[in-house]
């Protein structure tokens, strides 16, 4: 029996002369070719466009340092905690229409508005997820009202976590909750906003805010820092137009007080809003206690009591 030897014929390589031939151009003969930036292939030698309209894979903008690359990247959204699955599930859009912004046809439609409302079921699975977003949304609502900017909004967004976590919110709203967790996180990134200011936004009063803002804090052992008076004179003096000169002033005006200890166990407000009365006259500038009262939200009576002590702390700081 004899045995047979089975050959596998491989496909004919191609020749190096024939991929010389595919790399050379047929106008000038060179054989360098190079690939440009428009996504089109062209000669070297003699600028001869050999292919266009190809795909281009590429980003479609323009980076000239690693940073700007970065910052151009898109890789999708990032994790936030804004949100009560941190963005990591998929939003289906609320308009109707296909990819080139076409209406889609009623089945379509109606496919869609399925897929909608079972999307909107995962997203909330359970109770806590709801009770998630629902605050969080509270949340955003009340700091985009106050004009508070997003890092601020993510610590109240991982207090109110917290807050869940540990089961803090038998007994109380949830919107109480969330307003006292906007209220320390203003306070933790030293952002000036008070209780009434709060309040104004909150669907809960001074009173729920400030009892559920003790609870929290004292459950969660959150270190609050004292409120700086001078973080309220740049609002102040902005609702004011007051110069700049004036501005200065009363900056100096509360650091000397914040030094002798004239703030403590005083409302942050009252001194700063003392402070920017006593610059405008230091300065020469026509700003009434009305004026100041009204913008601070303070009474004449705690301007003039907190007037005459900070300006007996400056004029200690200038003499020693």
């Amino acid at each position: 029996m004899t045995n047979q030897t089975r050959e596998t014929t491989a496909p004919p390589a191609e020749s190096k002369t024939e991929q010389a031939q595919e790399q050379r151009c047929p106008e000038c003969g060179e054989d360098v070719l190079a690939e440009s930036d428009t996504s089109e292939k062209v000669c070297t030698a003699c600028g001869l466009v050999l292919d266009e309209q190809r795909i281009d894979r590429g980003p479609e903008w323009r980076a000239f340092d690693s940073a700007e690359k970065a910052a151009k990247s898109r890789v999708g959204a990032p994790t936030t905690q804004l949100m009560h699955d941190k963005g990591l599930s998929t939003n289906i859009g609320w308009q109707n229409k296909d990819t080139y912004g076409n209406p889609v046809s009623p089945r379509k439609r109606q496919r869609l508005q399925r897929l909608r409302t079972w999307n909107e079921r995962f997203r909330t699975r359970d109770s806590k997820e709801r009770n998630l977003k629902q605050a969080l949304g509270e949340i955003e609502r009340m700091a985009s009202a106050l004009g508070v900017h997003k890092p601020t909004r993510e610590t109240a967004s991982v207090m109110y976590r917290r807050a869940l976590e540990e089961g803090l919110l038998p007994g109380r709203s949830i919107e109480g909750v969330a307003t006292a967790a906007l209220y320390a996180a203003t306070r933790l990134d030293g952002v000036a906003r008070t209780v009434d200011e709060i309040a104004v936004v909150s669907r809960v009063d001074s009173l729920e805010i400030k009892r559920t803002y003790r609870y929290v804090v004292r459950e969660l052992d959150v270190q609050i820092p004292p409120t700086d008076p001078i973080e309220y004179v740049g609002r102040i003096v902005s609702e004011l137009d007051c110069s700049d000169d004036t501005t200065r002033q009363a900056r100096q005006l509360v650091e000397a007080a914040t030094a002798n200890g004239v703030h403590s166990g005083k409302h942050p407000v009252g001194i700063a809003a003392s402070a920017v009365y006593a610059a405008g006259k230091l300065c020469g500038e026509n700003i009434t206690q009305d004026d100041v009262s009204e913008v601070a939200d303070v009474s004449n009576v705690t301007i003039r009591n907190r007037y005459r002590e900070v300006l007996n702390a400056y004029e200690e700081r200038q003499n020693g």
